[in-house]
C-alpha cells in the first residue's frame, strides 16, 4: 500500500511543499519584523524631534512670561514665577506619571507592535 511510487511521489511532493512553506513562513516573519521596527525607529525618531521643537518652544515662551510679567513683579521674580510654574508641571508629572505616561506610551507600543 505504500510502496507504491505513486504514494512516494505524492508524500515528496508533500514534503517539499511543507519544506516552501516553512520558508515562506520564515521569510513572512522576518519582514514583519522588520516593518515593526522601523515603525518604532520612526516613532521614536518623531518624538525626539518634536519633543526638542516643543523644548525650544518652551524655552522661548518662558522668556517672553518672564518679561512680561518683570513690570509687574519686579525682573527676579518674574524668573522665579515661572520657574515655580515649571516645578508644579514636575510635580503633577512625577505624581500621575503613570496615568499621563506610561499607560498611554504603554498602549501605543502594543499597538503599534502587535497590530497584525
Amino acid at each position: 500500500m505504500f510502496s507504491n511510487d505513486r504514494n512516494i511521489e505524492t508524500i515528496g511532493q508533500l514534503v517539499e511543499a511543507l519544506k516552501q512553506y516553512v520558508g515562506l513562513q520564515r521569510d513572512y516573519l522576518k519582514l514583519d519584523v522588520i516593518e515593526k521596527v522601523v515603525r518604532l525607529i520612526t516613532a521614536i525618531t518623531l518624538t525626539v524631534v518634536l519633543s526638542l521643537l516643543v523644548l525650544l518652544i518652551l524655552i522661548y515662551l518662558s522668556i517672553a512670561a518672564a518679561y512680561a510679567l518683570a513690570p509687574l513683579v519686579g525682573k527676579a521674580w518674574a524668573f522665579v514665577i515661572i520657574a515655580a510654574v515649571y516645578l508644579v508641571i514636575f510635580l503633577l508629572l512625577l505624581a500621575f506619571h503613570k496615568q499621563w505616561i506610561e499607560r498611554p506610551v504603554v498602549r501605543f507600543l502594543a499597538g503599534l507592535l502587535m497590530d497584525q
